[in-house]
């Protein structure tokens, strides 16, 4: 049996529906009360609890052979430092004695590319780098840091451990509209009028979960494997998408120390307007990190092969239209 946290999420459900098309026995662990919408009509079997609850993961794990844990906050705001700790690293040090606890098999962790952005930036982000939560930018990026530590030190339990850092995800079953979906979705809706250029390394979420799957398979014991995708510029990511979607192509280019001193005062309105953050200081660092991504270790270990980000954008945005999102 295999157990999931964080299967609702955008990676977690398309893990989920092809762990189920490779006729595997699944069970999700879910919060009570948690929307089960992108996870409706499959054959799993759900048990509640929550990460932070050591006895709750206990009681979902027995008899897992593998656990996949994806639940975590991911946050490009600035003040959430106290429930990044809680969820992210707390979370994760509960699944790794859980998982030593209930004699779990092997426990494939899904970190983040965000963990291997050190200071200064290297040519290329592999997995040499270091986890080093004080050569790190960004609260977010300091607990996946510190949660992957978490589980490597489940080596010294006994515990197998694999982690997977994947890098932006695109594609279909987005439940709940991701930073780049909703992107994809104003651009498609003729509701972009600005922009500001920079770059990001985009993976299709189908071939995320597939690579987070052969980390299962063929990961070795105590590795990192990079699942990295293209490289497209915010430029190139929206003329495609307008492309694709009929639609016109946003215009107006907001210079990046415009966008710099902008996102100081658009921190504060997402946070009261409790709307989906999308220019902040940290989206701008990350979209002007100069490193690229290699998954050579991943292709080469696990053949692992992700396909052109523009299939990505297409079917994404075929997705959300006939899901009624554009």
């Amino acid at each position: 049996m295999i157990v999931i946290t964080g299967a609702t999420g955008h990676i977690g459900n398309v893990l989920v529906r092809q762990l189920l098309e490779k006729g595997e026995k699944v069970k999700v662990l879910v919060l009570p009360g948690e929307d089960l919408t992108p996870i409706k009509g499959l054959d799993v079997e759900k048990a509640e609890g929550d990460i932070r609850n050591l006895e709750s993961l206990v009681k979902a794990f027995r008899g897992a052979d593998i656990v996949f844990h994806l639940a975590a906050v991911i946050s490009i705001l600035p003040g959430r430092k106290k429930l990044l700790q809680e969820v992210n690293v707390i979370g994760t040090r509960n699944v790794v004695e859980a998982c030593v606890k209930c004699g779990v098999r092997r426990l494939v962790y899904t970190s983040s590319i965000h963990a291997l952005f050190k200071e200064p930036p290297p040519q290329f982000i592999d997995e040499t780098i270091p986890f080093d939560p004080d050569n790190i930018v960004g609260e977010y990026a300091k607990s996946k840091v510190r949660a992957t530590l978490e589980v490597l030190k489940g080596l010294e339990k006994g515990l197998d451990v694999v982690v997977a850092c994947p890098t932006g995800v695109m594609g279909p079953y987005d439940y709940r509209i991701s930073e780049a979906g909703k992107t994809i979705i104003d651009v498609a809706k003729g509701k972009c009028p600005i922009y500001i250029d920079g770059n990001q390394d985009f993976a299709d979420v189908r071939d995320s979960a597939k690579g987070i799957i052969l980390c299962g398979e063929k990961g070795r014991k105590g590795e990192v494997y990079l699942l990295s995708g293209e490289t497209i510029s915010v430029t190139d990511l929206l003329l495609t998408a307008s492309k694709i979607s009929g639609a016109k192509m946003p215009k107006i280019k907001i210079p990046i120390p415009l966008a710099k001193i902008l996102s100081i005062f658009t921190s504060i309105y997402y946070k009261l307007t409790k709307t989906t953050p999308r220019l902040t200081p940290y989206s701008i660092y990350v979209l002007t990190y100069p490193a690229f991504a290699s998954d050579k270790k991943a292709r080469q270990e696990l053949g692992y092969s992700p396909r052109p980000i523009r299939e990505s954008i297409a079917d994404a945005i075929k997705w959300y239209r006939e899901n009624g999102m554009v």
